[in-house]
């Protein structure tokens, strides 16, 4: 079964970059659309930005107040995603969760089409 872990979260200064990486075990990530998601203390979850299987191109979906700052990728041969975070500001801090669809190969950035997800990994953003 698909497991999910994430990594790379922590404390980073306002104007700072984070690389969060997706990391799976058990299947093949490519085969996966895979979504990243962030829920702040008191907040909903939200969707931040997904990316389809390989088989359906790889396209990539941006929540579009993140367009420019926020980049996803793939990292195959690590069988791996990650959510490239920069000039990050004290709104970004949140727990980071990433996700994967089962059955579907092109992303979503809402929440309830996902079926895996990962434990979640902090990530602070302060001076």
């Amino acid at each position: 079964q698909l497991r999910l872990v994430e990594s790379g979260g922590g404390l980073v200064q306002p104007g700072g970059s984070l690389r969060l990486s997706c990391v799976a075990s058990g299947a093949t990530l490519a085969r996966y659309a895979i979504g990243w998601f962030r829920q702040a203390p008191g907040k909903e979850r939200e969707g931040l930005s997904c990316i389809s299987s390989r088989a359906s191109g790889g396209r990539t979906e941006y929540k579009d107040s993140l367009k420019g700052r926020f980049a996803i990728s793939r990292d195959n041969a690590k069988n791996t995603v990650i959510l490239q975070m920069n000039n990050l500001k004290p709104e970004d801090a949140a727990v980071y969760y990433c996700a994967a669809r089962n059955g579907v190969t092109w992303g979503s950035i809402e929440q309830y089409d996902y079926l895996y997800w990962g434990q979640g990994i902090q990530v602070t953003v302060s001076s």
